[in-house]
């Protein structure tokens, strides 16, 4: 599938998506949010992908926010089904996707772009990051999820100084905070995000979809995570990853996941 705002390749099991608009820093506009839709589709449904990572094209940014003059003139019921048509085609789909995501947030990850790499599973960043929320200093608030999802990663105080300051916190900070996991150079970056891909490969698919559900279901209003992990748990018991599993484990040897 071709794209005008977005690149996506697979090799070894990993697809990578690069958000491609260098000219603007990959802002994220309406056309690339429905791409990337697609291509994280796609990817999911590919049995040969096994890891997702996304990242921004060029040394600059990951993405340095939404396309701003796209809704400057909106009204209050536009604004709210732009940002709940967003949440669903993207940020909410991302977090919940049965593939791993990791964002290799290579530059400046502000707005919309720091609530998409919050939405991916984990995140890691190049010593050049720069990650915030600025949309206070615009009149707004953030709209795709980044008032729920910063303060599950960085606790509610740093959360509120973040939104309420606008402010941009650097590589070292957004590690120190539990925003990211790992800070390495631009060089480095991608080469770290493949190496812990080919870690996450190693083990079973079927187990690690279950493991994002229940994971997941712990952060979801009237929602009793301990009884989806039990679910999760019990349903691995059905599965040939269980079985190879284990199998392999009493044998000593090295497991070969079937992924069903």
């Amino acid at each position: 599938m071709s794209y005008e705002n977005i690149l996506s390749k697979t090799h070894d099991g990993i697809t990578t998506i690069t958000i491609n608009r260098p000219n603007k820093l990959n802002a994220l506009n309406k056309a690339t949010i429905n791409e990337l839709n697609q291509a994280f589709k796609v990817a999911d449904k590919d049995k040969k992908t096994k890891v997702i990572i996304i990242t921004g094209s060029g040394e600059k940014a990951f993405v340095a926010g939404a396309d701003i003059s796209e809704f400057a003139d909106f009204d209050v019921a536009e604004g709210g089904k732009l940002a709940a048509k967003g949440q669903e085609l993207l940020f909410d789909y991302v977090e919940n996707l049965s593939t791993p995501v990791i964002a290799a947030v290579n530059g400046f990850a502000l707005g919309g772009g720091l609530e998409l790499a919050m939405a991916c599973h984990f995140r890691i960043a190049s010593d050049n990051a720069k990650m915030g929320l600025p949309e206070t200093s615009l009149g707004v608030i953030p709209g795709y999820g980044g008032t729920q999802r910063l303060p599950q990663l960085v606790g509610k105080g740093r959360a509120m100084e973040m939104v309420m300051t606008a402010g941009m916190i650097d590589a070292d900070t957004a590690k120190a905070y539990g925003l990211v996991n790992h800070v390495t150079t631009q060089e480095e970056l991608m080469p770290l995000c493949e190496k812990i891909a080919g870690k996450i490969m190693r083990n079973s698919p079927v187990a690690i979809k279950g493991a994002i559900k229940a994971i997941n279901a712990n952060y979801k209003d009237g929602v009793d995570g301990f009884k989806v992990e039990i679910k999760q748990f019990g349903k691995c018991f059905g599965t040939d990853d269980f079985t190879e599993g284990t199998t392999a484990f009493l044998e000593k040897r090295k497991a070969e996941f079937p992924g069903r």
